[in-house]
């Protein structure tokens, strides 16, 4: 399927959405927003099918921020730059977090600005060892966004954050698999493959489990132990209700693999 510079395809139980204009390295335009919505809601029809989505890159880059062409007329105190946040990249970024299913983010170039909070949306972050992140926003003129002031000190700390952000320097995937940012790191012609291998084995899981999963760690670092405790007792109740639970039990008894079907 194809949507204004974002391509989405399925392959059994995963959607693979790739981000797609490489005249701009897949800079991110509201045109590419707005493809990325309608992608999101092709999958969302699709959502007694889908059991883990894919986010890649078309060509050399992964996405390399907010496309600035067409801006360089703006002139300061005349033009509000974070405007598309609210209206554009920001609901994109919701409806990930929310999503049914696991992501697995396959990292296969540059991921800097915008695209770099794109890229760590990831459950699972798989990476090209030539890959690199990049906190871009300084050279601009500008500041983190896209969740990144939000995402990057959880994953990383604050030291490590602020650096990236104030320096502007870029990081190897090898090292952001040093630092915990990424989950694993692939030699460039082997990430696709590994890529689809993970995610039809996170299709292949009990999928209601899995996006109670997602949704326990995404609410932790704003929960106290208490409501975490209370979070735990709910997502485990709603887990234990379903029919993989009873037949992930009865495949243990059975000692045989479990045969899930995501309900």
């Amino acid at each position: 399927m194809q949507f204004k510079h974002v391509t989405l395809e399925f392959d059994g139980h995963v959607a693979v959405l790739k981000l797609d204009h490489q005249e701009v390295m897949n800079a991110v335009s509201i045109d590419m927003l707005g493809g990325l919505a309608e992608a999101l809601d092709a999958i969302e029809d699709k959502r007694g099918e889908v059991r883990c989505l894919v986010l890649t890159g078309a060509g050399r880059a992964f996405c390399t921020g907010a496309n600035l062409q067409g801006r360089n007329n703006q002139k300061p105190g005349k033009s509000n730059a974070g405007a598309a946040l609210e209206t554009a990249f920001h609901p994109f970024l919701r409806r990930l977090r929310n999503l049914h299913c696991p992501i697995v983010t396959s990292v296969n170039g540059p991921a800097a600005g915008a695209g770099m909070s794109f890229a760590l949306m990831g459950d699972m972050i798989l990476c090209a060892r030539s890959s690199y992140f990049l906190q871009a926003f300084r050279r601009i003129g500008l500041v983190p966004d896209c969740g990144s002031t939000w995402i990057l000190p959880r994953l990383i700390g604050k030291a490590r954050s602020v650096e990236l952000s104030l320096m502007g320097e870029r990081l190897p995937a090898e090292k952001a698999l040093e630092w915990g940012l990424v989950n694993r790191v692939h030699d460039d012609a082997a990430l696709m493959e590994e890529t689809m291998k993970l995610a039809h084995d996170l299709a292949n899981g009990p999928t209601v489990a899995l996006s109670l999963i997602r949704k326990l760690y995404w609410d932790s670092p704003e929960n106290s132990f208490e409501q975490q405790l209370n979070l735990e007792f709910e997502s485990q109740r709603t887990a234990g209700s379903t029919v993989d639970f009873k037949e992930g039990v009865t495949a243990f008894l059975e000692k045989r693999p479990a045969k899930f079907h995501g309900k």
